[in-house]
């Protein structure tokens, strides 16, 4: 005991040396995030990736910046203000959270998003192939919130629906759709908001490399046939959410491809085909997903073979040759499955299985297959953000 308590000094020691040489050497090029609220100068980032957080809590005794499950602690002034810096982040967004003497609170200097099942803080780390999902001075489609009746759960559900620039303006043009599918512990919002779907598409269009496309975006979370819950509070028996950069636990089938299956076959697809000017066949009907919502774009495309020729799964499994033959048509009908990690990911496959020879298999069988890694960049939206803008540019083509 008294051995461990001496080497737990030392690790303290060492802990605090650490930090006062890292803050000593930090660069001194801290711009604020642009995830932040208007005129908010914290959170900060400079070109080492590193992010400064300040937070005033005069009264308390521990503030921490949590950010991937990771606790930096702050150091407070005279005046109560905390301020302390990350380690380098991975480029892109992430969820992060305040810890206050233990309790976790959102940063009010942030803009708020839905992820890890709570609307909360989000931070945008600049990458340097961040281009593409940048507002440009080109033709912006509409991201629209959409309400419509559900047989399935007998209840009003909400989804966003992307239209390209030129949907308002060519009005007999018929568009082919992808319907995209969030993770766990997100909702709709993820894609519409921390993925920047509806400019990832405007500037691919606008470039020439993506045929326009309308895009749909629901709750894959559906918690079909169950009354509604109270606000805040998370279905009984329910798996917590991973932090970002973590896989799912597993937990009850609320998420079920089987319940959120049957709703996207018997209610947002035929509210879609009736309501906008799109093709009305599987050529042009998509399905893709991240984490969750890839696993489900799997069992579900599986499912209904015919339905669907265009098939994408980002950090969400793989389908292989075995898969393929269980589901009669897939085969014949799928014009191409697009599967993709992070690089960090994969670094370790697991039980020996490497994912990246997934689209080999395929293609050995005769199908069209492409696997994408995203470099230096694990279970999180950089990874998605840029499997999006990979797969967009082969859909319908």
């Amino acid at each position: 005991m008294k051995m461990n308590n001496f080497r737990s000094m030392l690790a303290v020691a060492a802990f605090g040396f650490l930090s006062v040489a890292a803050s000593a050497q930090v660069k001194e090029d801290f711009k604020p995030c642009t995830s932040n609220q208007d005129g908010k100068q914290y959170p900060m980032v400079n070109s080492d990736r590193v992010v400064r957080a300040q937070y005033l809590a005069p009264d308390a005794k521990s503030v921490k910046f949590d950010i991937g499950g990771v606790k930096y602690e702050l150091v407070k002034d005279e005046n109560g203000l905390w301020t302390g810096e990350t380690a380098p982040q991975d480029e892109g967004f992430h969820y992060y959270q305040i810890n206050v003497d233990g309790i976790s609170v959102p940063d009010p200097n942030s803009l708020y998003f839905y992820g890890a099942s709570r609307w909360g803080s989000g931070i945008e780390i600049p990458a340097a192939d961040e281009d593409f999902y940048q507002v440009k001075n080109v033709p912006h489609g509409e991201t629209s919130e959409v309400y419509y009746y559900s047989t399935v759960s007998g209840t009003v559900r909400h989804c966003f629906i992307y239209t390209p620039a030129e949907y308002r303006t060519n009005t007999t043009k018929k568009y082919p759709v992808l319907y995209l599918q969030h993770g766990m512990g997100e909702n709709e919002y993820g894609w519409a908001q921390q993925g920047r779907t509806g400019i990832i598409m405007d500037n691919l269009i606008a470039a020439g490399k993506a045929e326009p496309f309308i895009i749909v975006m629901d709750n894959g979370l559906a918690n079909l046939g169950q009354q509604p819950r109270p606000q805040g509070q998370r279905p009984q028996g329910a798996p917590q959410a991973a932090p970002q950069g973590q896989r799912p636990q597993g937990g009850p089938r609320l998420n079920s491809a089987g319940a959120f299956g049957d709703c996207l076959i018997k209610d947002i697809i035929p509210m879609v085909e009736a309501n906008y000017r799109v093709i009305a066949d599987s050529e042009h009907r998509a399905m893709a997903g991240l984490s969750m919502g890839g696993m489900q774009t799997r069992a579900i495309t599986l499912a209904n073979p015919t339905t669907f020729s265009w098939v994408g799964m980002f950090s969400g499994g793989v389908i292989s040759p075995e898969d393929v033959a269980g589901a009669a048509g897939f085969k014949e009908n799928v014009k191409h499955v697009f599967m993709s990690y992070g690089s960090r990911e994969i670094e370790r496959p697991r039980n020996g299985s490497d994912p990246r020879t997934s689209a080999d298999d395929l293609k050995k069988i005769g199908m069209n297959a492409t696997f994408y890694v995203s470099p230096e960049t694990a279970h999180e939206w950089q990874s998605w953000r840029r499997s999006l803008y990979q797969f967009a540019q082969i859909l319908f083509k």
